[in-house]
């Protein structure tokens, strides 16, 4: 049986961005790496939409949260952080862990935060550093409208606006200095269709004042130490060598493809999973979508458990469940990074599959039906 994966990371990876990562490995120090890792520097900005300099650091996703939180604030300055998932909890915890100052603005699961929640708090807390934003919380599937919430922090705070967009960059629009960003961080293995173990992190001027300013002790999750070595398209440590190199090829792919060609693939294929999922009679979870996964309602009388079975272990398809609260009452299908249409008519059909056989009942064939004609129209 053939595996297939839609999980919204690890995501699936391209057999050429694979091959690239299983040649003979080089030296880090040598001209050869020197090279790729200029051109990684490059491309990294286009998929950014920036001039600014983005950061390549050996660690996952958190790694570069981490690294953000220690290196451009310093013990005692208030933070905001809104926490509408497990992620929007992490930039939470974070902040308690460096600053011990964090102002906390909690949304439902499944719900982004609005404009007048944030200015509330803002006003609240004049004294506010910076405030840490989720742009895709792929444990709710929900995206928030980045863009507009950055242009209101700007007009009304001087605080720093740093973003996880891990499952945002390469699937919804991100545009770092148009939008007046001063960090957003992503991992490999979300759009960049890598495996897991990089973190890339695009900085600011203001941020990299900040970090300059920084008086937080850190030492691996340095910004300042990165910078420093990436202004001569090095690394202060040994980076994930392979992982640079595979790197190399996906951000080539991305930029064949065209930014706005993949963040509009993006955008298609969740409005057909969406479709799809409608028409079999499950009910969507989030109110306000993410393009890079979608989550969606278990049918009244199904058991996770049983569903999952059937699903991967006789139609070979690995979907995440979810998450604290809501763990076997929802599950997510990815359509994050290496997918086309074909894939999600491949996933609404093994859907069905899996429900007949549960027993739920819906006419066979509807989903599908849905999301080649999404497809069609589209």
């Amino acid at each position: 049986m053939k595996k297939r994966l839609f999980t919204p990371g690890p995501t699936p990876v391209p057999e050429n961005v694979m091959l690239r990562m299983a040649e003979p490995i080089i030296h880090h120090r040598n001209p050869e790496f020197v090279e790729i890792l200029a051109r990684v520097h490059k491309n990294l900005k286009y998929l950014f939409q920036t001039e600014q300099p983005v950061v390549v650091m050996s660690a996952s996703g958190t790694g570069g949260m981490e690294a953000t939180v220690s290196s451009l604030f310093s013990p005692g300055d208030k933070l905001i952080s809104v926490n509408g998932g497990k992620f929007g909890e992490r930039w939470t915890q974070l902040a308690n862990t460096y600053t011990q100052n964090c102002v906390e603005i909690k949304v439902e699961w499944g719900t982004a935060v609005q404009p007048d929640q944030l200015l509330d708090t803002l006003k609240a807390n004049p004294d506010t550093k910076g405030v840490l934003l989720t742009h895709s919380e792929t444990s709710t599937g929900t995206a928030t409208d980045i863009k507009t919430i950055a242009n209101l922090i700007r007009e009304n705070s001087d605080a720093l606006i740093c973003v996880d967009g891990i499952t945002a960059v390469g699937a919804h629009e991100v545009r770092f200095d148009e939008w007046g960003l001063d960090a957003c961080i992503t991992g490999s293995q979300k759009g960049l269709m890598m495996p897991p173990g990089l973190a890339l992190i695009a900085l600011s001027e203001r941020a990299i004042k900040a970090i300059e300013a920084s008086t937080t002790p850190n030492f691996y999750f340095s910004l300042k130490k990165a910078l420093k070595s990436h202004a001569k398209d090095d690394t202060p440590f040994t980076p994930a060598v392979s992982l640079v190199i595979g790197l190399d090829e996906s951000l080539e792919m991305i930029k064949n493809e065209g930014i706005e060609q993949v963040w509009q693939r993006h955008e298609r294929l969740a409005s057909a999973c969406r479709q799809g999922c409608d028409a079999l009679g499950m009910k969507l979870f989030s109110n306000s979508p993410s393009y890079a996964v979608t989550p969606v309602w278990l049918p009244e009388g199904v058991d996770w458990s049983s569903f999952n079975k059937v699903l991967k272990f006789e139609n070979g398809i690995t979907v995440a469940a979810g998450q604290e609260e809501y763990k076997g009452k929802i599950f997510r299908i990815s359509h994050l990074g290496f997918y086309d249409e074909l894939d999600m008519l491949l996933v609404i059909g093994a859907l069905e599959f899996t429900l007949k056989k549960i027993g739920f009942d819906f006419e066979p064939g509807v989903g599908v039906a849905a999301v080649q004609k999404a497809f069609l129209q589209s």
